[in-house]
């Protein structure tokens, strides 16, 4: 597309404009056409910068949180999601199916992300992190996302006995608010702020990092 034809066709366009601005300043200045357009190709407007595949890698606290995939793996999905979320739970095929296709070169990081729209999205938070400390975190998130529902406080109780949890240390954990121990909270005002910090003010999002690592993978538990 040729410069007045952008201009025309996008005037909101910054290249063609400046590329138009520094032609228009040579000719004022007495150059000649060959030497304006050379001018002009010369400049910063004269090419577009290349498109970024990825973005910056951004600094997420990622420690003690699951973590599926492998330790050395060369790509980092960092997910932020929310149990009751309906679109949260029809990316789970698609980051399973990843995480299949690639099982040596990408792991999946979990951060919780409970939207106060959805009521039962703190508690399934809180289960999740629960059943965390004893080792069967994906146990619990994959029940929970099939039966996304039935998500009640009731539900997690029964889905907890039926992985094998220890249901007292379970209930005690899932009923904490113990400032000390901030990887079971159920207020998840601080978790929606790393979220939104790194450009998610939805669920669910993804962060990528590639070549990053992360302290542990599925089966280890949480220290």
């Amino acid at each position: 597309m040729k410069v007045a034809e952008c201009r025309v066709k996008d005037p909101n366009c910054s290249f063609s404009r400046g590329l138009a601005s520094v032609t228009v300043g040579a000719i004022k200045a007495g150059k000649s056409e060959t030497a304006a357009v050379a001018e002009s190709k010369a400049s910063k407007f004269g090419s577009r910068p290349t498109p970024k595949l990825l973005d910056d890698p951004v600094p997420i606290p990622t420690l003690g949180s699951p973590v599926l995939g492998p330790a050395n793996a060369r790509i980092t999905l960092v997910e932020f999601s929310d149990f009751q979320c309906p679109y949260c739970s029809k990316a789970v095929a698609q980051i399973n199916a990843t995480l299949k296709a690639y099982p040596n070169d990408v792991r999946l990081i979990f951060k919780q992300y409970p939207l106060e729209t959805h009521p039962a999205a703190a508690v399934s938070a809180a289960a999740s992190l629960a059943a965390h400390r004893q080792g069967k975190f994906w146990p619990m998130h994959d029940v929970m996302f099939a039966n996304r529902p039935k998500l009640s406080r009731q539900s997690v109780l029964a889905w907890a006995k039926q992985i094998g949890l220890d249901m007292q240390r379970f209930t005690a954990d899932l009923d904490s608010d113990v400032p000390q121990r901030p990887e079971v909270q159920r207020r998840p005002g601080a978790r929606r702020n790393q979220a939104r910090d790194r450009g998610r003010a939805e669920a669910p999002g993804c962060r990528q990092e590639v070549g990053r690592r992360t302290p542990r993978s599925r089966g280890e538990k949480p220290r």
